[in-house]
Order: C-alpha cells, then sequence, then structure tokens
C-alpha cells in the first residue's frame, strides 16, 4: 500500500528537518564536509523579514503521524531574454527510503505550478552528470538538459581578490 504524501509550503518548524536533508544531500553528492549553512542561516534566509529562498516540504503519512520525505528549496530568477521571472530549484531530494514513489515528481509539479501561478516563465536546476536515477525523473516529467551552458562558479579567494580589484 502506498502512503499518503502532501507537499506544502514549508514552515519555520521545518527548518532541522530542511537542514537535515541538506547535509544528507551533501553526503550522497559525495561532499559531506561542504555544508557551511547553519539552521540558523536557513531560518532566517527563509523566514526572516524579506526572505527570498522558499521551500516545500513532502510529507508521507504513517503511523507516528506526517513525517518529512523530501524537499525542494528555490528562490526567483530573472531573463532578460523574457523579461519575466524564472525559478531556480536549488536542492531537490527525496530521502532514500521514500524515493521510487513519486514524491520527487510531486514536489517539481507543485513548483511548477508556483512558477506558473508567479507568472513565472522558467523552471531551472542542475544536476550532476553522474545523478542518472535523477536525470530520469526529469526527463520524465518533459525537462530537458541545456547541454550548450556550462555553470561557472567564482568563490574562496578568487571571489575575494575580484571584489577587492572593484575598490581601485
Amino acid at each position: 500500500m502506498v502512503a499518503a504524501v502532501r507537499v506544502r509550503r514549508a514552515e519555520p518548524a521545518d527548518v532541522a528537518e530542511l537542514d537535515a536533508m541538506i547535509r544528507e544531500l551533501a553526503e550522497y553528492e559525495r561532499e559531506p564536509d561542504a555544508v557551511e549553512a547553519t539552521p540558523e542561516d536557513l531560518a532566517a534566509a527563509l523566514f526572516g523579514d524579506q526572505p527570498r529562498v522558499f521551500a516545500h516540504v513532502a510529507e508521507v503519512e504513517t503511523d507516528r503521524g506526517w513525517e518529512v520525505a523530501g524537499s525542494a528549496i528555490w528562490f526567483t530568477t530573472y531573463s532578460t531574454w523574457t523579461g519575466r521571472h524564472g525559478t531556480w530549484l536549488e536542492d531537490l531530494y527525496v530521502r532514500p527510503q521514500h524515493r521510487g514513489g513519486g514524491i520527487g515528481r510531486r514536489l517539481l509539479a507543485a513548483l511548477a505550478a508556483e512558477a506558473v501561478a508567479s507568472g513565472h516563465r522558467r523552471l531551472e536546476w542542475t544536476v550532476l552528470d553522474w545523478n542518472t536515477s535523477a536525470q530520469a525523473v526529469y526527463a520524465a516529467v518533459g525537462a530537458g538538459p541545456q547541454d550548450e551552458w556550462t555553470t561557472w562558479r567564482l568563490t574562496g579567494p578568487a571571489l575575494e581578490q575580484l571584489a577587492a580589484s572593484a575598490q581601485g
């Protein structure tokens, strides 16, 4: 029997579970020590005075009540080409024991509904090359890779050095 599933906007009481899933995702993505954010950072980003980051959680009904099984953390982007905002999915995570039951698709559908209701023209994200199971989920909902684009990143000392060069 498939458990009942519900997807909803995250609430402040979800911060501990969201933080735990971020750390579980980092472990899954083979970077367990990369997470610097604290639960306090996450709470401030999601529920501070002017939040610019948002989250949905998927819950499954168990004999102990509703338990968080997955999450989607996202923020708003802007496209100069479309002249409209978009939605960037930062993290989509479903706990291993709940994978294969459509929870990831349900989270994506909720996020797509949010994007459409907000007038957003795009829902975008990145996925690791080796994560073929996630790629299969994304392809099944009609998403496709943007192979002509490569993500670039500037961090740490290089970021600081470039920022310092703006001073003079």
